[in-house]
């Protein structure tokens, strides 16, 4: 199956259902699988070819929608960055994917006008909103807008194979420069066909998604809404809670995923009189939910089931706790969905029993290509699959397995801290911070220590700007805690925890609170 397939099949089925909501506005899956079709064909009539790469630099919005399944119809490779990215690493992602055209607005078009005269592989940007076409550093200017209402809108869609390349994610760049995931449109497909399947999907879901589509598990709410005929609400930020809520309530939502900062923000509102008879369940990935707020979320949300998730970029989704299993396994993320096989290695590779921690491996048709460009690099995370069959992803993180088979997420292998000869994982020690009730968000890393190889330091967010001290909290982690365990120190985010674009805890950037602490 091809991805494009998916809007232009929920178009045959119900054309009149509403496909989109997004800025006051309503789009059905005619309108939108039409839009697509009228970018496609000036994609192609601009010299886009089979397999080129085009960027989508635009808000959460219908049209960044159907920027992506216009790209596919044209036969290309879509590439999302995230709208809040500045001049420099746009420069890098379009150079790195060679890009042949860029759609963009026309407010963030002056904020890349240093990017034009630097990369030669960029022919042809069009911008919403712009009045105009003109030309600049050898470029062609188009105004997008235009295309969407009034292009050629004749049916087309991509040809060739599921094996095809589909999309350019971008990883955040955590280990060095962002790495572009190369996805498949079986790779899409395959994801897209399990998280519908465990989630229970149907026509009758509308789910509303905050998150910026740049991000996998944003762009996999519009996926999974389109293959079964749902309907999507995009939302650009969750600056506004109160308002998303509400939003929530006038659309009649079923589904709202989370990430864990978002959880965080929710739990701190007032939610005593909160109805969304709607709600039929939350999902949380990019990181585990501490205890503490999963038991205040179904607390908030009682009508709702709570899914815990764990993926990656490069496959887009591993597991799933089944919301029958958290009151009995409420750390774990889960078993490893549909269509797919898991197991944990040892630093040997070879397989480890239950209640042994070791690397975690993933297989199955939903597992990346590789890395673009980057030979040496999918090298290091894809492995030979047994009897000649498709390649392992090595997860790069450490888990656990019990006896049923449920993972349990211990750590990134490259954030263990290890202190007094012992190995700490910041995830337990977040668990335990978490667990006091005037904590709303909790980080903890490693720092370098003569003595200690590693210290372990906290950051952390007071709940509603309560009033907390070091002292106080470094007393509630001796009970909870052991010894090698308990933080060296404990800084207060006054203004919460940094983020990254996607909303995950900016753990590179919680080095300067110490460094401004031992001044």
């Amino acid at each position: 199956m091809r991805v494009e397939s998916l809007l232009e099949q929920s178009a045959r089925r119900t054309p009149d259902k509403t496909a989109l909501v997004a800025d006051g506005r309503r789009w059905t899956y005619r309108e939108a699988n039409r839009r697509a079709d009228r970018l496609a064909h000036a994609l192609r009539d601009a010299g886009v070819l089979k397999g080129d790469r085009v960027a989508v630099c635009l808000d959460n919005s219908a049209e960044a929608v159907f920027a992506v399944f216009g790209i596919l119809k044209a036969g290309a490779v879509f590439l999302l960055i995230n709208p809040s990215t500045k001049a420099e690493k746009m420069a890098y992602l379009l150079n790195h994917a060679r890009a042949k055209a860029l759609l963009t607005d026309r407010r963030k078009q002056p904020r890349f006008s240093a990017v034009w005269g630097t990369t030669p592989s960029l022919a042809v940007v069009y911008v919403l909103g712009a009045g105009a076409r003109w030309e600049e550093a050898g470029k062609r200017f188009c105004p997008l807008d235009d295309i969407f209402e009034n292009g050629d809108d004749r049916p087309v869609s991509g040809d060739g194979a599921d094996l095809d390349l589909a999309a350019l994610l971008y990883t955040s760049g955590t280990t060095g420069p962002a790495k572009g995931v190369m996805l498949t449109h079986l790779n899409l497909a395959s994801a897209t066909t399990s998280i519908t399947a465990y989630l229970e999907n149907t026509d009758r879901d509308v789910v509303l998604t905050c998150l910026p589509l740049s991000f996998g598990y944003g762009l996999s709410q519009v996926l999974t809404m389109f293959m079964v005929g749902g309907t999507v609400v995009l939302e650009r930020s969750f600056m506004f809670p109160y308002a998303v809520l509400e939003t929530l309530r006038a659309e009649g939502v079923t589904g709202f995923p989370l990430v864990p900062t978002m959880a965080a923000m929710l739990l701190q509102l007032d939610l005593s009189s909160l109805s969304l008879p709607s709600l039929r369940y939350l999902t949380n990935a990019a990181a585990p939910l501490p205890l503490e707020h999963i038991k205040r979320l179904r607390a908030a949300f009682p009508g709702a089931k709570l899914f815990s998730m764990y993926g990656q970029t490069e496959c887009i989704r591993v597991s799933y706790l089944a919301p029958d299993q958290l009151d009995a396994r409420p750390s774990s993320v889960g078993r490893g969905m549909p269509n797919q096989d898991v197991w944990i290695e040892d630093e040997s590779g070879r397989p480890v029993g239950p209640g042994v921690t070791g690397e975690l491996m993933v297989r199955g048709p939903h597992v990346m290509k590789g890395y673009w460009d980057s030979p040496e690099e999918t090298d290091k995370k894809l492995k030979p699959g047994p009897e000649a069959g498709p390649k392992v992803l090595r997860t790069g993180d450490l888990f656990r397995m019990d006896v049923g088979g449920y993972l349990y997420f211990v750590s990134r292998q490259d954030d263990i801290i290890k202190c007094q000869g012992e190995k700490v994982s910041p995830l337990e020690v977040e668990e335990a911070l978490c667990a006091h009730p005037q904590v709303a968000e909790a980080a903890v890393i490693g720092i370098p220590d003569a003595v200690l190889g590693q210290s372990v330091r906290a950051v952390v967010s007071a709940r509603n700007g309560h009033p907390l001290s070091p002292a106080e909290l470094l007393a509630h982690c001796k009970k909870h805690l052991e010894d090698f365990m308990v933080p060296k120190s404990i800084v207060f985010a006054r203004d919460g925890l940094p983020k990254s674009a996607n909303g995950k805890v900016d753990k590179r950037s919680l080095v300067s609170y110490f460094e401004v602490s031992q001044r």
